[in-house]
């Protein structure tokens, strides 16, 4: 069996079950044969309750190529850094050889070390390739965006203090007092880490190596947040190969009102994840009788999920939104609509909400942010895409 180093990544509003979902593709995949991690990134840890064991911060092996780790994030650096030493060596090393700890201590107090910390856990993993998968239960959307976004904000502070030397000490004087080898120690650690968060940066959006799922449920709020993550992936060209629905009522309920009504409802969230996910492939799982513990039960959800595939497998190739800005200052969004062939383009606008009608054809969606302040100038299908103009901001805005 040929094995490639894969990283997918779980995602989406608290509570709709990705920790489950993503401890159930770990424990299939090692059922496959791949020796693969499950960590979790999130403050509020239940991997392993999930698992029904204990976790710690390092890799416990749980079964037959499965191992599992609780990341520790919520604890400061400089109290852990003995063990963070290890996902770090080699990135910040002083005359000695060895990781310098006063110099661990100032560079925790930069804005986002925590993620980055936690990032070069995964990042350890790749380049190591310490495991053939590694699967990562996030934390909530929120929290996981900011995540994933460090990198490029956290080079965006190296780069910031390397470009203004003649202010560097003024800029570290509020945390660099108790320095043994003075700025410049600091100055060459983020240096280092800079380089590191690149490569990071190029292992998280890399299709061949990595993946990003959305966890949700058939529930309006749930859904709406699945599509900004979703949207917010794009912008940073993180690639997203497939939405789970977690929890769906099976039909042969008793009858009663509540289960009519609940199942009605469920039926119409789902009609709207159909029309406003794809083409992502869709995933879907039942909503069991008893709690989903233990090696056993979370085998059976993979199984139930998945079917016969291989949870490991990338499921869609391709982008799922370009935003590019025009000559005039306006931006064009693309849209991947290879199933609709014909029709008129109809976009109706409010807020960061677009409503998109083609012939037979409904989408609702969530704008990034740079596109929900402009007014939308019309859209057309070209070539299996829809092509959605906005407008500068000064005809957006006349004064």
């Amino acid at each position: 069996m040929e094995k490639s180093m894969r990283i997918i990544l779980y995602l989406g509003k608290g509570g709709v079950g990705k920790t489950t979902v993503a401890a159930a593709t770990a424990v299939r995949s090692a059922e496959l044969g791949y020796k693969t991690l499950v960590a979790s990134t999130d403050i509020a840890h239940s991997l392993a309750d999930s698992l029904d064991m204990e976790l710690g911060p390092m890799p416990v092996q749980v079964n037959d190529n499965l191992w599992a780790q609780e990341i520790s994030v919520v604890a400061d650096i400089h109290s852990h850094w003995g063990t963070l030493q290890n996902f770090v060596s080699g990135l910040i090393i002083g005359s000695s050889g060895s990781v310098n700890n006063v110099i661990a201590d100032e560079l925790s107090a930069f804005p986002g070390m925590d993620e980055i910390v936690s990032l070069l856990h995964i990042s350890k993993q790749a380049r190591e390739r310490n495991f053939d998968r590694v699967i990562i239960d996030a934390a909530p959307t929120g929290e996981t965006i900011r995540l994933l976004t460090m990198p490029d904000t956290f080079r965006w502070y190296a780069g910031h203090i390397n470009r203004f030397e003649t202010g560097v000490v003024k800029v570290l004087r509020p945390f660099a007092s108790r320095l043994l080898q003075g700025p410049a120690g600091v100055l060459e650690a983020l240096n280092k880490l800079d380089t590191a968060t690149a490569e990071l940066r190029e292992t998280l959006s890399d299709p061949a190596i990595s993946s990003y799922r959305v966890v949700l449920q058939p529930e309006k709020m749930v859904i709406r947040e699945a599509e900004r993550a979703i949207s917010y992936l794009g912008l940073f060209n993180y690639p997203v190969d497939s939405v789970i629905i977690n929890r769906i009522l099976p039909e042969a309920l008793s009858e009663g009102e509540f289960f009519q009504r609940r199942r009605a409802l469920q039926s119409k969230y789902l009609q709207m994840i159909e029309d406003n996910f794809r083409p992502l492939p869709l995933w879907s799982v039942p909503y069991y009788p008893h709690e989903v513990i233990g090696v056993s039960a979370l085998g059976q959800l993979a199984n139930d999920c998945f079917s016969e595939n291989d949870p490991g497998d990338i499921f869609y190739k391709g982008t799922l939104q370009e935003i590019k800005e025009t000559a005039d200052g306006g931006y064009q969004l693309r849209l991947p609509l290879p199933f609709v062939s014909s029709g008129n383009v109809k976009l109706r606008k409010r807020g960061d909400e677009m409503f998109i009608t083609i012939g037979n054809f409904k989408r609702e969606m969530i704008l990034p942010m740079v596109l929900a302040k402009r007014k939308a100038a019309g859209g057309r299908l070209r070539d299996g895409f829809l092509e959605i103009d906005f407008m500068p901001l000064a005809a957006t805005n006349p004064a």
